[in-house]
């Protein structure tokens, strides 16, 4: 977690999961106001596998400060360690691609962050998580990102 910076009003914070399979999808929605103040926005797949790479997160919010402060980031990428924008929790591991918890986060879940304590809690009971991953193993593309990205070799 990424703390400085943050008013302690919000060190233990619950929202709604706003979930994208990528940084470009949340900063848009972010700029178009369809995510509000209260929510969690969850990035996945932007680890070194899902991404590839770790590209640095959510540069195009710089700009947009105040707007970027009403809410709170999860994700797999580096964080903009400069321009800090609100709270930030980065580098979760395992990460999606690695069928890791955090695909397992959908849209509207609560999430509690309670900074003192260092822990992030998914308020999703055990077996709804068991059969969501039980349904991710079962989808032929499941534990993959759902999005178009070009990408290189190195």
């Amino acid at each position: 977690m990424k703390t400085a910076g943050v008013d302690k009003s919000v060190w233990r914070f619950e929202g709604r999961a706003r979930v994208f399979q990528s940084q470009e999808a949340a900063c848009d929605a972010i700029m178009a106001d369809r995510v509000v103040a209260g929510d969690v926005v969850v990035i996945t797949y932007e680890g070194p596998r899902g991404g590839p790479g770790m590209q640095e997160m959510l540069y195009r919010l710089v700009p947009q400060r105040e707007r970027a402060r009403r809410v709170v980031r999860a994700r797999h990428g580096r964080a903009l360690q400069r321009r800090h924008v609100g709270l930030s929790i980065g580098h979760a591991s395992p990460e999606a691609a690695e069928r890791g918890a955090i695909a397992l986060v959908e849209e509207g879940d609560k999430i509690l962050i309670d900074i003192a304590a260092r822990t992030i809690e998914l308020r999703v009971d055990d077996a709804a998580l068991e059969e969501r991953r039980m349904a991710m193993n079962a989808r032929a593309d499941g534990w993959h990102p759902k999005r178009d990205r070009e990408v290189s070799v190195a």
